[in-house]
C-alpha cells in the first residue's frame, strides 16, 4: 500500500488501456476526469455509460470514485479512483433538480462556466462580468447541500469572488495558475487566490502549456518555484495539482472544447490561427508516469517531505473528505 496519495484534480485524456496503465505505473491514486464540456443531460449520461464500460473492462486498473475513502481504497489496491466532473453546467440545462441527480450518478465537481456566460455565472472570456446569477445562487446552494464542489477554473474575476462568498462550503479552482507568474486569461489573480485560500478552498496547478510561463518550454524549476511562491502567499494547505492533461487527444477535441455548438466562427481560445491545436506538453510532464518529476522538483526548491506529500495529493484528499458528502444541518 502506498503511504501517501497522489491525486490529479483535472484530466481530459483520450481514455484507453494505455493511459490507465500509465496511471498505474505512475502511482496515480485518483483523477478528476471531465465528462462534459457542452453536452446536455442525456449526452452526459452517454459519457457515463462509456466510463461504466471502462470500469467493467479494466477493473484491475480503475474504478468509480465517490468519496475520499475511495482514494484510500485505490492506495490499498494499487488502482486509480476516477471522479467525475463537468467543465460547464450545460448538463444541468435549466433544471435545478438535476444537481442532485448528477451527484447520485457520481458527479463531484461542476464548473459554473466554461469561458462564456452561462445561466449561472460569467466566463473568463466575456468582456463584462455580471457575477453570479439568480439561478446560480440557487445552484450553488444545492451543490453545497448534496456535496458537489463549485469549480471556478474558467470563470471571470467577479463571478469567482462572488462564488467564494456565496458558497457555504469551500470551492475549488481545479486547474489554473497565478496570473502574477503567467498572465494568461485563464490564470487567476492574487485577489482571487487569497480569497480562495482564506475561505478554505483549493487551487490545482495546471501543466497545460498555455497556462505556463514560456509555454511548452517552461522549465520544471520555474514551475516548482512558482508553487513555492504560491505556498508562501496562500499557505501550503490550499494547493495541489490539476494538470489539465489532454493526453492522446486529437486537435478536433480542442476545437470542440472552444467552439461547442455556440459559435459559427472558429474560436481559437488560448491558441491562435497559427497554432490552433493542442500545444506540446513540457518535457518534464508528458503523461501520468511523470508525476515523480514534479515531486522531485518540489523537493529541489526546498519543500519538506511532508509538504511535498500534501501538494501531491494529501491536500486534495482532505478536501475530498470534507466536500463530497451531504451538508450536515
Amino acid at each position: 500500500m502506498a503511504s501517501q496519495p497522489l491525486i490529479d484534480c483535472l484530466q481530459y485524456a483520450n481514455w484507453s488501456e494505455r493511459i490507465f496503465r500509465d496511471m498505474h505505473e505512475g502511482g496515480v491514486h485518483a483523477v478528476h476526469v471531465t465528462i462534459a464540456y457542452h453536452e446536455n443531460f442525456r449526452e452526459m449520461v452517454l459519457n457515463i455509460e462509456a466510463w461504466n464500460a471502462h470500469f467493467e473492462r479494466y477493473p484491475d486498473l480503475i474504478f468509480a470514485g465517490k468519496t475520499g475513502d475511495d482514494v484510500r481504497r485505490a492506495m490499498r489496491e494499487g488502482r486509480t479512483a476516477i471522479f467525475f466532473g463537468f467543465q460547464n453546467p450545460s448538463p444541468m440545462e435549466d433544471d435545478i433538480g438535476l444537481v442532485e441527480i448528477c451527484h447520485s450518478l457520481g458527479v463531484r465537481f461542476m464548473q459554473l462556466t466554461y469561458n462564456n456566460q452561462s445561466l449561472l455565472a460569467t466566463g473568463c472570456y466575456e468582456k463584462e462580468d455580471t457575477g453570479i446569477t439568480r439561478f446560480g445562487r440557487q445552484v450553488i446552494a444545492e451543490m453545497n447541500r448534496v456535496g458537489m464542489v463549485v469549480d471556478m477554473s474558467h470563470s471571470a474575476e467577479r463571478s469567482t469572488l462572488e462564488a467564494i462568498e456565496i458558497s457555504q462550503r469551500p470551492i475549488a479552482i481545479t486547474h489554473a495558475n497565478p496570473d502574477w507568474w503567467h498572465p494568461a486569461m485563464r490564470n487567476k489573480s492574487d485577489t482571487v487566490l487569497r480569497a480562495l485560500a482564506q475561505s478554505g478552498g483549493m487551487l490545482g496547478f495546471s501543466m497545460y502549456p498555455h497556462h505556463l510561463l514560456n509555454g511548452s518550454d517552461c522549465t520544471l524549476e520555474s514551475f516548482c518555484t512558482m508553487i513555492a511562491q504560491a505556498a508562501e502567499r496562500y499557505g501550503v494547505g490550499h494547493i495541489g495539482l490539476g494538470s489539465d492533461l489532454c493526453q492522446d487527444q486529437p486537435d478536433s477535441v480542442v476545437t470542440w472544447m472552444r467552439n461547442g455548438r455556440w459559435s459559427k466562427q472558429l474560436d481559437f481560445g488560448e491558441g491562435s490561427s497559427a497554432a490552433p491545436g493542442f500545444p506540446a506538453q513540457p518535457s518534464w510532464f508528458s503523461g501520468n508516469r511523470d508525476f515523480g518529476n514534479i515531486a522531485g522538483g518540489l523537493r529541489d526548491v526546498g519543500f519538506s517531505t511532508e509538504d511535498v506529500a500534501a501538494i501531491m495529493g494529501g491536500n486534495w484528499l482532505r478536501f475530498y473528505d470534507e466536500s463530497f458528502g451531504a451538508e450536515v444541518r
